[in-house]
């Protein structure tokens, strides 16, 4: 609406390189539906302008015609949606791909081409020299570290370029110590939520907030994402999601969903923060202004800098770094071959590919299809290493946990393409800490197991991997803030009825009238209904409400649990749904065999 060219130059690159991208990793990037809900009749035509220009400006690369929805026909399609005032929708496509993964294909195409990639390593300082000629220093290198080992080394270079995120400045500033900030980093929280809070294959956009943000809404993996958040922050390694945060974007998304939906705290699986590194450009005269595109610097001493930009626009962010490096440094290249290059695993892809990891390896359908839109065509190096299971159904592939179709296998792949953490393996190399944290930590012990059989870990790096994993998961995937959620302070607000009720239910298990119960306690009540729970799981539903720790469940503590869950801070626990089912079959008892209508 502001006829703003330099906006029209960005979102026209970005939808080319969403168009490429979509090409040259199909397995992992994929056109998805997004519906803008309207409320108010003035909107729609306002909306659909917009949205019809921006498939105007994608030209032939429009991935699918936008389109207009009818009130009923945006219910059909997204029935969690709020129906009042609800007027129409708008459906616009856009793109969504496997981030981390596509990040590890970009890594592993680059070295097949013979690029020497390091991981786990960082830049202590930049290496200089004096040009005899000038007397000017130059960058000629870099002094770096593993960071695994602690083994410093040096690599030479003619020409450095720093492509560090929201760590940018920190080595502008091994270059030049005086030279301005141009990175502004900003957080962004997102959260995880079960799947049933959106359809499967339409995600939902709310272009103005209660406070001007935009809010997502989007199904991933089988879950649903929701955010995020914008705010200044601190550049860290270890960024944190905020209370304050998450409990914004779960009340943007209540605005939006149906009264019959609850929202609730509880929901949240899991939620992390991830640092934006915006730019000011220091080449414009305006330079306390956020530069909405990439910007390419060459500082003195010939260091060349590429910051700001997006996902979408890698490559060509990587193009004019490299042009600007050949100019700058006199190297010689050719053109960029970059268009139309296909990354790792996408070369023999097809849609149909998981039907032959059905057919010839036995593998279930969901984690066949788990293994061709994550690995492409390497997907059959995975099924070639799954274990037997032993079962008649499915032939190979051991589940890591039961939920997720994440197996055993790529644990194994995983260390084969450099993995060497086990944060690394529940973070990027499945997705697990991002989908659920709590499954994540059921299934770190196995993992642990695996990773140090093929590393040759001994028992106390097994032991180091385990606790910086959970630390991982505590502090930077939600768990503190969803555990934070029920606490030994937590307040108890629950109806006098209620509470008699409560106090009924947990003195069946307490029959003693201790005013507690243990994992004994427990086992006479499931026994007594048939019911059989292995004594390690009994001891982890235990712990999730033993709040002081002490090996038993109060009558206090129970109490708060049921709070909690009423108010919707907690969802799923075990011990609650456990302790239920216990009453209703201790109640209804066994009904005789003349009552039931006969029998033999």
């Amino acid at each position: 609406m502001k006829l703003d060219f330099e906006q029209y130059k960005m979102v026209k690159e970005a939808l080319e390189e969403r168009a490429n991208l979509l090409e040259i990793a199909p397995h992992l990037s994929a056109p998805l539906p997004i519906m803008l809900p309207v409320y108010k009749w003035w909107q729609l035509p306002y909306y659909w302008f917009g949205i019809k220009l921006y498939d105007l400006v994608a030209g032939s690369q429009c991935l699918k015609s936008s389109y207009v929805l009818s009130k009923s026909r945006a219910l059909e399609l997204f029935p969690m949606l709020r129906k009042d005032e609800l007027v129409g929708a708008i459906v616009y496509y856009d793109g969504q791909h496997n981030d981390a993964r596509m990040n590890l294909a970009i890594a592993l195409t680059a070295a097949r081409y013979g690029a020497a990639t390091a991981n786990y390593t960082e830049v202590l300082r930049l290496l200089k020299t004096t040009e005899a000629a000038s007397g000017k220093e130059r960058v000629c290198g870099v002094r770096c570290r593993d960071v695994l080992t602690g083994q410093e080394f040096d690599v030479k270079a003619k020409c450095v370029i720093n492509a560090t995120g929201p760590f940018t400045d920190s080595v502008r500033k091994m270059d030049d110590q005086e030279v301005p900030n141009i990175c502004q980093p900003s957080a962004g929280v997102h959260i995880v939520m079960p799947g049933y809070y959106s359809p499967d294959n339409m995600g939902l956009l709310d272009p103005a907030t209660s406070d001007g943000r935009v809010i997502f809404f989007l199904p991933w993996e089988k879950m649903t994402i929701a955010g995020t958040t914008d705010s200044p922050t601190d550049v860290t390694s270890h960024p944190i999601p905020t209370e304050e945060d998450i409990n914004f974007i779960l009340n943007e998304v209540r605005n939006y969903l149906s009264v019959d939906v609850e929202v609730r705290r509880g929901d949240v699986l899991a939620a992390w923060s991830g640092i934006r590194p915006l730019v000011t450009d220091p080449n414009s005269k305006d330079t306390q202004s956020i530069s909405r595109n990439h910007v390419v610097t060459i500082s003195d001493s010939g260091l060349v800098t590429i910051a700001g930009g997006k996902w979408t626009t890698y490559r060509a962010m990587a193009q004019d770094t490299i042009d600007a490096a050949v100019q700058a440094h006199d190297l010689k290249a050719g053109s960029s071959k970059t268009i139309g290059l296909q990354l790792q695993g996408a070369e023999d892809w097809s849609p149909t590919l998981y039907i032959r990891l059905v057919q010839d390896y036995g593998l279930e359908s969901e984690v066949a299809q788990h293994l061709a839109s994550t690995y492409g065509d390497k997907a059959y190096e995975v099924a070639k290493i799954a274990q037997v299971t032993g079962k008649r159904w499915p032939i190979v592939g051991k589940r890591l946990v039961s939920e997720f179709p994440y197996i055993e296998a790529e644990v194994v792949y995983g260390v084969k393409e450099y993995a060497r953490t086990a944060v690394d393996m529940i973070s990027r190399r499945t997705r697990l800490a991002f989908l659920n944290v709590q499954a994540a930590e059921e299934a770190l012990p196995r993992i642990v197991d695996i990773m140090g059989k093929e590393l040759n870990w001994s028992e106390q790096k097994k032991k180091e991997e385990l606790e910086a994993a959970k630390k991982f998961l505590y502090y930077e995937m939600g768990y503190k803030v969803k555990s934070d959620q029920l606490t030994d302070s937590s307040e108890i607000s629950l109806l006098p009825s209620d509470i008699e009720r409560y106090k009924k239910r947990f003195h069946m298990f307490d029959k003693d009238k201790k005013g507690f119960i243990t994992i004994l306690d427990v086992q006479r009540v499931l026994e007594s209904i048939s019911v059989q729970i292995a004594e390690n799981t009994l001891h982890e539903i235990l712990n999730e409400v033993d709040l002081n720790k002490n090996g038993q469940v109060e009558l206090n503590e129970f109490l708060q649990l049921m709070s909690a869950i009423q108010k919707g801070h907690v969802s799923g626990s075990r011990l609650a749904v456990l302790m239920k089912t216990a009453e209703e079959n201790l109640v209804r008892g066994v009904i005789p065999v003349d009552r039931s209508g006969g029998g033999l």
